[in-house]
């Protein structure tokens, strides 16, 4: 059988930005193994489920979960302390990290009623 020969793609894409933004760098303490232990435990007690009680998910099983600061570290959520920490799905911890870095910058999350 013969192959089907692949096609690349000639379209250059172009970055239209003035400034590019540096690129993302994780903070040192994650990788601690303070970190790791903390992040074991609330992975752990969450048996497997996203614990946000905002998620529309809650019932789904065996997903990946992030270990999420309740109170985020730049305000001054305690770093190893289990009860700061939420095992989250993929969709709430983006959710709440977008939120709480909207109220951070001092942007609105949605706009204005009235």
């Amino acid at each position: 059988m013969a192959k089907v020969p692949s096609i690349t793609s000639r379209i250059v894409t172009l970055d239209t930005r003035s400034a590019a933004p540096p690129p993302k760098t994780a903070e040192p303490i994650y990788a601690t193994r303070e970190y790791a232990e903390w992040r074991r435990i609330v992975i752990y007690r969450a048996n497997g489920y996203c614990q946000d009680p905002a998620c529309k998910y809650p019932n789904r099983h065996g997903i990946r979960l992030f270990a999420d600061h309740v109170i985020e570290l730049k305000d001054g959520g305690a770093p190893f302390d289990p009860s700061n920490g939420l095992a989250r799905c993929g969709s709430c911890h983006t959710i709440k990290t977008v939120a709480e870095r909207s109220k951070r910058s001092g942007a609105r999350c949605a706009p204005e009623e009235g």
